[in-house]
Formats: structure tokens, C-alpha cells, sequence
């Protein structure tokens, strides 16, 4: 008995849902109240298989290429943001876009341009094929060279090492990003930083509440895709940061009733495109497990938001006017 009561979750704050993946989910919805079904998304309008379904079961159809979206129909963009060139093609082929990059990875964006118009060669810190690090990329082409961790720094090559920028994907581990701008700068002694830090908000706060919590724990548990950058970063930061172990799941249907084998501590979070009623879901399914002791870990405190892109503010106010 002793042991059943001594159980308990330790629930991450903040978690889940960030104000560029709430704009982007929220985009869509109010795109398709305003002009009705279909509206089409390029790629996944976030990286979450749940709000994904979701919005086809809405009327939202998602496709891999502006291409397959018929002419002159509304396209949205999606939170990880889309290169200078899917731009052009869209409006060669006259459709509606709606543009829900998050503003974040919008000001990285500037910053690669700002940087490649001054004729700095940049390096863009990111996993490549990742949506974001193509947007981006696509900026300045010409300027940019994408390096994924510390271990890739010796194969870069620039034309001055003193003229040499960097920039991130928003969603990256804080620490392995501090990690590989360190190499960088053990290279080039006058790397120039970004005007801000790229790492989003929201990232570096979910990892900073499952740094806070993960050496108390038996065991993590990561609700997010597979294909979030974020989430899989969680899962990393929580092993480095002293859990036992951790895993990423879609749902709570996923979780492995092996992993509580002998755990007494299960750390539960989210990323940062995933809807809390799957947390709920999985907090559900433990207390049915003897996990009924929920204590939340807050270590931050989020209030920023974003308005709607402004080609739907347009339409919205205009209707609101008519």
C-alpha cells in the first residue's frame, strides 16, 4: 500500500501548446469558418498527427507542394514558414495565400536576410530537410551553410573567417545549440551573434521545466510527434538533465505499461504543438495505473500571443464592417 501511495507525476509548466502553434491552429479554423471547406495547408500546418486529423475532419487538406493546390485557391502556410520561392510560385499561380509562419522564425528570417545583404556568410545552426531550415535557408541560399551539432563545424568553409554570422532553428536543444555556436566561435574568433537569441521562447521554457524535474524522475514521458523537432528534444533533455529514462509518444494509447515497471516518479510534458487534452488523456491513463499524485513543476510563466496573419484580419474585419 505503501508503495501505491508513494507514486506520483510530476507535470511540467509550461507545456504544450506555444502562441506561433496557437495563431497557426487557430488560422486554419477561422480560415475555413470564413471561406468555407477546403482550405489547403502546405505541409503539416504544425507537426502534430492529433491537430492534423483534426482539421481534415474540418475540411482542412494538407499537401507536401504549392503545386497541388489548385489554382486560385486559399493556401495557408504553415507555422515552420516557406521560402522567398514557394512565395513566388503561389502567386505565378494566383492562389490566396494565408501566411501562418510563427513570428519568431519570421524575425530569424529578417535576420538572414539582414545578414546576407551586408555579404556575411551565414551559418544556419538546424537539422536539415526540416521545414524551418528551408524556409530559411531560402532566404539567401547563396549565404547560407546549414550545420547540424558540434561534430559538423570542421566541415565548414567561408570566405572570410572574419565576416561569418549565425543563426538557429527556433526549435533546437538550448544546450546542444550553446554546444555547437561554442565550436563555431573556436573557429571564428569574431563570429557575429544574432540580435536575439533564435532558440524560441517557448522551447527553451519547456526545456528548462523538464531540466527542473528530470533527476526526480523514474521515468519521462513526452507527449509530442515524432516528426516535432521540440518534442524529440525533450526526450533528449530529460535523459541529459538525470531521468532514468524517457519516450515520446502521440498519445496515451502508446504508453508501454512496461516502462512503469518498478517507477515510483513519472515525469509528464508536452511540445510545443500538442493540445493538453492529450496530456490530460495520459494523465488519465496513469491514475488508472496508481498514479493519482499530480504535482505540477512551474518554472516559467507564458502571456505572449500573436494576431491572426493579417491577409485573415483583413477578411475577417471586412465582414465584421459588411
Amino acid at each position: 500500500m505503501t508503495a501505491t501511495n508513494s507514486r506520483r507525476v510530476l507535470l511540467a509548466k509550461p507545456r504544450g501548446y506555444c502562441a506561433g502553434v496557437d495563431r497557426a491552429v487557430v488560422t486554419v479554423e477561422k480560415a475555413l469558418e470564413q471561406y468555407g471547406a477546403p482550405v489547403y495547408v502546405r505541409k503539416q500546418i504544425v507537426h502534430n498527427t492529433h491537430v492534423v486529423s483534426t482539421l481534415e475532419k474540418r475540411g482542412a487538406v494538407f499537401v507536401e507542394e504549392t503545386g497541388e493546390v489548385p489554382e486560385g485557391a486559399i493556401v495557408v502556410f504553415s507555422a515552420h514558414g516557406v521560402s522567398p520561392m514557394v512565395h513566388d510560385e503561389a502567386h505565378r499561380r494566383q492562389l490566396k495565400t494565408i501566411d501562418a509562419t510563427c513570428p519568431l522564425v519570421t524575425k530569424v528570417h529578417k535576420e538572414a536576410k539582414r545578414f546576407a545583404s551586408d555579404d556575411r556568410d551565414i551559418i544556419l545552426i538546424g537539422h536539415t530537410g526540416h521545414e524551418e531550415v528551408e524556409g530559411t535557408s531560402g532566404e539567401a541560399p547563396e549565404h547560407i551553410q546549414i550545420v547540424d551539432g558540434p561534430e559538423e563545424v570542421d566541415k565548414v568553409e567561408v570566405r572570410n573567417p572574419d565576416n561569418v554570422s549565425w543563426l538557429s532553428q527556433t526549435t533546437l536543444s538550448v544546450d546542444e545549440t550553446n554546444a555547437t555556436v561554442d565550436a563555431l566561435r573556436s573557429r571564428f574568433p569574431n563570429l557575429l551573434d544574432p540580435p536575439s537569441d533564435d532558440i524560441c521562447y517557448a522551447t527553451s521554457n519547456r526545456q528548462d521545466a523538464v531540466k527542473e524535474m528530470a533527476a526526480e524522475c523514474d521515468l519521462v514521458v513526452v507527449v509530442g510527434s515524432e516528426n516535432s523537432s521540440n518534442s524529440v528534444r525533450l526526450v533528449e533533455v530529460a535523459l541529459e538533465a538525470g531521468a532514468t529514462s524517457a519516450h515520446l509518444i502521440d498519445n496515451a494509447s502508446l504508453m508501454d505499461e512496461d516502462w512503469l515497471e518498478g517507477v515510483q516518479t513519472v515525469g509528464v510534458t508536452s511540445g510545443a504543438s500538442v493540445p493538453d487534452i492529450l496530456v490530460q488523456d495520459l494523465l488519465d491513463r496513469l491514475a488508472r495505473s496508481g498514479y493519482e499524485n499530480v504535482h505540477e513543476v512551474e518554472t516559467a510563466q507564458e502571456s505572449l500571443t500573436f494576431s491572426l496573419p493579417k491577409e485573415l484580419r483583413r477578411d475577417l474585419r471586412a465582414e465584421s464592417a459588411g
